[in-house]
């Protein structure tokens, strides 16, 4: 399928604008309470307030039959790691694509939830990535239920919005090549969440000028369009990439979005602006346990090292009405040396259910006191359990499943035993296996009466058709202070506040103003600046100029005592050329290169020196501009250089998401698309690079009859170019698009940039 590379990040067509202003939306009175459109559930806070649920199951029942097991179907071809979401009538999950073969990719899929038939799937390479195969499919999708449409962030970075009753693809965007996503750290991927108009999601983000140092970063995209609303960063230099989903929450009549980040603490915004109302440190490193919030308080956790002492994790309790660094304010307990570092936290009247690794403990909310012995469970606990009809629901990595009840006096009980055999004598199995070498890694979904378990083998459902189905009112939810109660401007936001423009290309901006809750009051008249080259005219819109090299431009509006800004990188077409002469860093609106690269003089002029001193920023990719390139040819005068030991470091080019690599650590020349498959279609021929020799390095990729021909040569720079090709490589899968750039790994040596250029196939 054709996607709509970039359009968020380029002006807006015609087309986009009528597809989004004619989308059907529902009211909230219409929307369907028992659908379950984020992973959490509809609450958010993995509760259900559905009746007449299972009180056994059996994945190893007949599907359909009356058997006992209530297993209503079963898919197993549907496998995976992410936590399904239902909505109006379907299920949705992202997931592998043709596992351990040379095609292998992603794929986001929708069938029917009462029936588990094929409804539609939307399928996607995984390229410029370093994410190990088994981890594709971790970040879960989600729905909106206003207007039916699915949202899902695949594990390279690939963000894109879905029409949910046909998978028609309205918006897509390449994270990590357009803004610097970072895609590896083991592939933790991260959760988008809806919020009003907006989706949002966070994630480490190594973009461009200001933001070329890496931080754990939150954007907010408009929903509709995918155009970015607002980015804000935490703080610089993150340990980790993590994989938190966000929590929403009204305190005191303000919207609030909670989220961990990967630099260890927890933050809550305001999600319609970004504006970082509190944090709070919980951890020396990131946070990828989901926060639980409820009834003004968030309930956090986490199995790394704690900011001070030598105990290794913390489960804490803190206030959520607070304002700028809350942690030695508004923390009501914290427990240390409790593990809680991937299951999130279960509130269920006065009492949570929290998981470490081996155990489910049961505590008093207020106070985190213990409450009967801790339920031995198993060895390790990714999913987060789900309450509904009376019940928890669980299931552990290690296959196992559990039907547990809370007790006044033991906490929980249940056969913790896992075993298949195990039996509640008068309701049948309330614990058991999964079917041997499978895992689970996905939490609960509970919607209409049906009970969906998701293991890395297969998707069941199931359903008690015995039970008459029903639901118990939900909690009323808090309401935001109106709008009318504080009717001052108080924040300034431009729109879009991120893209990419051609020279001679327009953009109309738009100013939005909010009060000091982040609601939004009225779009404004502004005076606008701009820094860099072009115009703009006193309505904001702006034009960059006919003739530029590879420039950023920073628009500043400016509304009473209010201000606000967005930035714009200017890319022309091809053909570039860079030598890097005058310059005294990477070309500003190259994304993740700069921090990464200095400029050094060496052998008589200027080059991109890759240094050895980032940490975890040794190996990385960049990217030159817009992803929408096709049929081009990347070239780089490349020269590495030797450790002290010996050893030598690895680097290359990329064209329409291919890599040509020259590895001096594993003695090969290469053309790949997925760097750690390694079954993914990929051509290589031993190569041993000598140190501190300049070598010309050149891919050319080009579309031909569906499929990508790639073509690379290597050459000592100081000798003529060969006739023929040194390597070329065929993919039936192909990337037909892609943002040329260059990648290296300087863990050993550093590695030099220079001479890199980007033509047309046409022009060669």
């Amino acid at each position: 399928m054709k996607r709509p590379w970039m359009a968020p990040l380029l002006a807006l067509s015609v087309a986009t604008l009528v597809w989004t202003t004619f989308c059907p939306a529902l009211t909230a009175a219409d929307i369907d309470p028992l659908d379950w459109p984020y992973w959490r559930g509809p609450e958010g806070n993995s509760i259900s307030r559905e009746t007449g649920l299972p009180d056994s199951i059996n994945p190893n029942g007949k599907p359909g039959s009356d058997d006992g097991s209530n297993l209503l179907w079963k898919r197993d071809d549907l496998g995976g790691r992410s936590t399904p979401i239902v909505m109006r009538g379907k299920l949705y999950t992202i997931l592998r694509a043709d596992p351990g073969t040379p095609k292998e990719g992603e794929r986001v899929v929708c069938i029917d939830a009462a029936t588990g038939e094929n409804i539609w799937q939307s399928r996607h390479n995984v390229w410029s990535s370093e994410v190990p195969d088994t981890r594709v499919g971790w970040s879960s999708v989600v729905g909106d239920p206003e207007t039916g449409r699915v949202y899902a962030l695949g594990a390279c970075g690939l963000f894109e919005c879905y029409e949910g009753d046909t998978g028609k693809i309205v918006w897509s965007i390449p994270l990590h090549e357009q803004l610097g996503v970072l895609s590896t750290y083991g592939g933790r991927t991260n959760f988008p969440v809806v919020a009003d108009d907006l989706v949002v999601l966070g994630s480490v983000v190594i973009g461009w000028g200001d933001m070329a140092v890496p931080a754990h970063r939150f954007i907010g995209f408009d929903k509709a369009t995918g155009v970015i609303r607002w980015f804000v960063s935490t703080r610089l230099r993150p340990e980790d990439t993590i994989y938190s989903g966000p929590a929403l929450a009204v305190v005191n009549g303000q919207k609030l979005l909670i989220s961990g980040s990967g630099d260890g603490w927890l933050y809550a915004l305001q999600p319609r602006t970004g504006k970082i109302v509190w944090e709070y440190r919980l951890s020396r490193r990131g946070l990828n346990v989901a926060p639980t919030y409820a009834d003004g308080v968030v309930y956090m956790g986490h199995d790394e090292e704690n900011p001070t002492g030598t105990l290794r994790g913390a489960l804490a309790a803190v206030k959520a009405d607070g304002k700028g660094d809350v942690t030695a304010t508004h923390e009501l307990w914290k427990k240390e040396g409790i593990g809680v570092g991937r299951s999130a936290v279960l509130k269920v009247d006065d009492r949570i259910y929290v998981c470490d690794p081996s155990k489910m403990l049961v505590m008093e909310a207020e106070t985190g006191k213990p409450i009967g012995r801790p339920a031995q469970l198993g060895t390790i606990n990714f999913a987060s359990p789900v309450f509904a009809d009376g019940k928890i629901f669980h299931v552990e990595q290690n296959r196992r499943w559990y039907i547990l009840t809370p007790d006044e006096r033991s906490g929980v009980v249940g056969d913790f035993r896992g075993s298949a055999r195990a039996r509640n004598k008068t309701t049948g199995p309330t614990s058991g296996d999964f079917p041997s070498g499978d895992e689970c890694l996905a939490s609960p979904v509970v919607s209409h009466g049906r009970l969906y378990l998701l293991t890395t083998g297969a998707l069941y459902c199931f359903e008690d058709k015995k039970k008459q189905h029903g639901a118990t009112e939900p909690l009323a939810a808090a309401e935001e202070t109106p709008v009318s109660a504080d009717d001052k401007p108080a924040q300034l936001q431009v729109v879009p506040a991120e893209l990419l423009l051609r020279p001679g290309q327009k953009q109309q901006f738009t100013v939005r103003l909010f009060n000091s809750r982040g609601q939004f009051l009225k779009e404004s008249p502004a005076a606008f600046t701009v820094l860099g080259d072009g115009k703009i005219t006193d309505s904001g819109e702006y034009s960059s100029a006919a003739e530029a090299s590879p420039t950023a431009v920073i628009i500043t509006a400016k509304a009473g005592d209010l201000t606000g800004r967005a930035r714009i990188r200017i890319v022309p077409p091809l053909p570039w050329k860079f030598d890097f002469e005058g310059l005294t860093d990477a070309p500003l609106p190259w994304v993740g290169i700069r921090y990464r690269h200095v400029a050094r003089q060496m052998d008589g002029g200027t080059v991109l020196a890759k240094i050895t001193t980032i940490p975890k920023g040794t190996k990385s990719r960049g990217s030159f501009g817009p992803s929408d390139l096709s049929d081009y040819t990347t070239q780089a005068d490349i020269k590495i250089a030797a450790a002290a030991n010996g050893k030598l470091p690895t680097a290359g080019i990329i064209a329409q998401g291919y890599t040509l690599e020259m590895s001096g650590e594993n003695h090969w020349l290469k053309i790949y698309s997925w760097g750690s498959h390694d079954k993914r279609t990929f051509k290589e021929l031993p190569f041993n690079p000598e140190p501190n020799v300049w070598y010309t390095l050149k891919l050319r990729a080009a579309n031909v009859d569906g499929k990508a021909q790639l073509q690379g040569k290597l050459w000592k720079r100081d000798e003529s170019e060969p006739e023929v090709w040194t390597i070329e490589m065929v993919d039936s899968v192909p990337n037909t698009h892609g943002a040329p750039g260059m990648a290296g790994d300087s863990t050993n040596a550093e590695v030099y940039f220079d001479n890199v250029s980007v033509v047309s196939n046409s022009a060669n």
